[in-house]
């Protein structure tokens, strides 16, 4: 089978970076628009701890950043009021991060955000489409996960 021009390795890659660039500058945009002062990171980081508490690994995984950098994401978060550093009990070099009070109150407002981008993307394919594309991407992705062969 011939692989066709626009999905060679070079350029499907590319395309992916592309796409995954445009959402995130369409979400600042979004965030922007709305008069919050949030970076993608920031968001991913409270839409993660939107499900309960989480550990500063996994929303580094979650937001795909280095743990240093995740650090500097919490701490301007924390600086806002939005998130609180906790340490584990039964394990006291452990750190969990949660919402606060006032982080929820702003992910109760935020939180419809990325639906809206989601659609934004989405725009022109029919529920088939949609279904079908995500379904690829999750294959291919699959394809490149360790282990997973």
């Amino acid at each position: 089978m011939t692989t066709p021009q626009s999905c060679n390795g070079s350029s499907l890659g590319l395309l992916f970076r592309q796409v995954r660039d445009a959402m995130w500058a369409w979400m600042e945009r979004e965030l922007a628009a709305g008069g919050h002062d949030l970076t993608f990171s920031q968001y991913i980081t409270l839409k993660t701890l939107s499900a309960g508490r989480a550990g500063v690994t996994e929303l580094a995984r979650a937001a795909q950043l280095h743990p240093g950098a995740m650090t500097r994401v919490l701490d301007r978060l924390e600086a806002q009021g939005l998130v609180a550093r906790v340490t584990d009990p039964q394990d006291r070099r452990a750190l969990h991060v949660d919402l606060t009070d006032a982080g929820r109150r702003l992910w109760d407002v935020v939180g419809d955000y990325g639906r809206r981008v989601h659609t934004q993307a989405m725009q022109g394919l029919d529920d088939a489409e949609q279904a079908q594309l995500l379904d690829l991407l999750a294959r291919v992705r699959e394809n490149l996960t360790p282990g997973s062969d």
